[in-house]
């Protein structure tokens, strides 16, 4: 059974590493124009990705229940939140090898991102073929109680499962632990 189970995720395992070298890369490097493109297509002058207005902890705001969230374990050993991003509900599997959220080409649409008007920063290689990488900054990303405003994203032209909550949200956060099956996001 366990070696079944892990054949049945290799290919998952596999893409999200190259995810994460592709968006680790492209988000080290920064877009070519200096800037974020904004879920409306234009570029914002972010500078360096974790710097900048709305790109500090300070821009953290934490819910008023002790500022923690609590997610257990599901059956395929990942934790799953379901994020508020700019108003609308995405589930997302947490992720913190990945450098900034991917969004789903599905999930960016239905919080209202123009996909195609955003400009491609770079690609990743997958099992399915090469697929572009479009920057986006999110106005704000919600878990719970947990609140983070200018969030940089990358919406993936890629046949991902879900969405992923990566460390641009995750690092703008007091904390992340994870004990036994449950993770605490503080």
């Amino acid at each position: 059974m366990p070696v079944r189970m892990y054949k049945q995720f290799l290919p998952l395992v596999v893409f999200l590493a190259i995810l994460t070298v592709a968006v680790g890369g492209f988000a080290s490097r920064g877009p070519a124009n200096g800037g974020a493109a904004t879920g409306e297509g234009k570029a914002v002058d972010s500078g360096p990705w974790f710097r900048g207005p709305g790109n500090d902890p300070a821009s953290s705001i934490p819910d008023k229940n002790g500022g923690q969230v609590q997610i257990e374990r599901e059956g395929d050993s990942h934790f799953y939140v379901t994020a508020d991003i700019n108003g609308r509900s995405v589930r997302m599997m947490v992720d913190s090898g990945a450098s900034i959220i991917a969004l789903t080409r599905d999930d960016a649409e239905a919080i209202g991102i123009d996909v195609d008007r955003l400009p491609e920063m770079g690609s990743a290689n997958t099992a399915g073929g090469v697929v572009p990488i479009r920057p986006v900054e999110l106005d704000r990303v919600r878990v719970e109680g947990l609140e983070v405003m200018g969030v940089q994203a990358a919406v993936i032209d890629a046949d991902m499962p879900t969405s992923l909550l990566g460390q641009s949200f995750l690092s703008r956060l007091d904390g992340v632990t994870v004990e036994g099956d449950r993770m605490t996001l503080r």
